[in-house]
């Protein structure tokens, strides 16, 4: 038997740098890769409020508006033997959105898509990215994906 986790949240930052939309990627420190935003929900935290603490945390941000991605990421952990499931969501960030790092990271980059999918390693990124891109940027979100 193989269990299934949900333990963490991620968010794709999007914001409009120089008139087109971006996806903010960071680099981290554990591992070197790059990556979205994500991390552990807290006792007594909903998703969306474990998601809008991990967001400020790593980059100092408070999101205009934070949408349910309607997706989910998931992938086998080989060390804990879990299959991993991670609710995404969407945060619009401010034009030309300043970002803090925290020590979890070393540098970070506001990417076009495809910029976006040829710095990060793994499959699910790239597909996350191809589907925020879609309904996000592309199009215009469905209104009860809002959380605020």
């Amino acid at each position: 038997m193989i269990p299934i986790r949900s333990v963490v949240v991620s968010s794709v930052l999007l914001s409009k740098i120089e008139g087109e939309f971006k996806i903010l990627l960071m680099k981290r420190v554990k591992g070197g890769f790059w990556c979205h935003v994500a991390g552990k929900v807290e006792l007594d935290e909903t998703a969306s409020q474990a998601i809008l603490r991990e967001i400020r945390e790593e980059t100092n941000i408070q999101p205009k508006h934070l949408f349910s991605a309607d997706y989910i990421e998931q992938f086998y952990e080989a060390s804990l033997n879990v299959i991993e499931m991670i609710p995404a969501f969407v945060a619009i960030c401010q034009d030309e959105q300043t970002v803090v790092l925290n020590k979890e990271h070393t540098e970070y980059r506001w990417c076009s898509l495809p910029e976006a999918k040829a710095l990060v390693v793994f499959s699910n990124q790239r597909k996350l990215y191809d589907f925020v891109w879609e309904n996000f940027v592309e199009n215009k979100p469905e209104p009860l994906l809002q959380i605020y």
